[in-house]
Formats: structure tokens, sequence, C-alpha cells
């Protein structure tokens, strides 16, 4: 014969937990009945900052799709050889300068600060080249190596030489590349020894002989090692 099993007595633990918690409940539907206009306000500006964050962000993305149609307006004229048009613009397209203004915070208009930079330097306007360089924001690939050698070139010019071999050093290194890292840690090498920093110098060459043994750089890289050995001594 099967017995009855006694019900359950509920503790008092158990019954002090289910009355704080509908203590807390009730504590949290005051609370949001009697703030309830703040509440709904804060509410309200968190979504008008996400609506104005994701409008801003497409905003950005049209004008930089703008950007990128004047940018390859002008390129072509650039590629021509036309730097002064390419800086200035045509009456087809508006210039480097005018897209920088326009648009310099956005990655296009960063991009035209290299080709403006670039085009100024073939125009032998090396200050104003240089501030460009400078102001460009390069990453890590080809065109920022690109850009820390333009500002090593015009360094040389200068005739500050230690600084345009440590501009033409990181250039190699900062992107190493079979065609442009050799000629660069050869330039890098040859402003050295203008500077009269001999172990730089070798520490350049050394570096090609090393890294890029089969590059045309390399070939006769005996000589320029014997040179600076000398100077070393």
């Amino acid at each position: 014969m099967a017995t009855l099993k006694a019900p359950k007595t509920i503790s008092k633990r158990q019954e002090l937990r289910k009355d704080a918690a509908t203590t807390v409940f009730v504590k949290m539907q005051e609370f949001f009945y009697d703030n309830r206009t703040l509440i709904y306000g804060v509410v309200a500006g968190i979504v008008v900052v996400a609506l104005a964050i994701v409008g801003y962000v497409f905003l950005q993305g049209q004008r930089d799709i703008q950007a990128q149609e004047q940018l390859g307006g002008i390129i072509l004229v650039y590629e021509k050889g036309d730097y002064r048009g390419a800086l200035d613009g045509t009456a087809e397209a508006p210039g480097l300068l005018t897209i920088i203004d326009d648009y310099g915070r956005l990655k296009t208009g960063n991009m035209a600060r290299f080709y403006a930079a670039d085009a100024l330097f073939r125009l032998g306007e090396y200050d104003q080249a240089l501030e460009f360089f400078q102001d460009f924001d390069g990453g890590n690939d080809i065109v920022g190596a690109s850009a820390l050698a333009g500002e090593a070139a015009i360094y040389e010019i200068k005739q500050d030489y230690a600084r345009a071999g440590d501009l033409f050093r990181r250039a190699a290194l900062l992107v190493e590349n079979e065609l442009r890292s050799p000629d660069y840690l050869m330039s890098a090498g040859r402003a050295y020894e203008k500077a009269e920093q001999y172990e730089d110098a070798r520490d350049a060459y050394l570096l090609i002989q090393d890294r890029y043994p089969d590059s045309p750089t390399a070939q006769g890289l005996d000589f320029y090692l014997g040179r600076v050995n000398v100077k070393v001594k």
C-alpha cells in the first residue's frame, strides 16, 4: 500500500529570498515610474547618438566616393607629366590641392596628398613637397615607404645627410621589397657616407649583401664596403 508523502516545508531562508526578490522588483517598478521621464530621455538620447553615428559614417562614405571620382579624373593629368595641371586642376577636373582641401581627412584625400607631394617634388618645390610628405598618413605598405623615401630625397637635397640616411633606411625596412628595398638601402649608405657616419653606411651596405644578394644593387657592393671599411678603421 502506497504511503502519502508529507508536503515539503518551505524554509525561512527560502521565504526571505522570495520576499527580498519581490521587494527588489517592487522598488525597481517604483524607481522606473518615478523617473520614467528621465529614463525615456536617456534612451531617446542613445538612439539619437546611434543614428547620428550611422548617418555620419554613411555621409563620409558618400563623400569618399566623390573624392575617388575626382582623384581618378586628375590622376590622368598627373600620369601625363603635367604636374602643375594635376596640382591646380583643369577645366574638366579639380586639382589635387582642391581635393585635399575638400576631402583631406578621408582616405582618398590622404592619397591625393601623396600625389601632390610627388608632383611638387618633380617641380622642384621641395619645401612644400616635404610638408605634404610629412602630412601624408602612410601605412606599412609600399606607398608609405615611398613617402618616407620622398622625404629622404628632399633632406638629401637640403644636405641633411644623416636624416636622409635614417629615412631611406626606414623606407627600406618598412616593407621589404626585392626591387625597392636594396635601392633605398644603397641611398641610405651613400647619405650616411656624406654625413661621415661610416659605420651606419657599412650597416646599410651589409643589409643589401645579407638580404638581397641577388639584386642588381648588390653588384659592385664590395667597392662601397671597402671604401667605408677604410674610413671606419
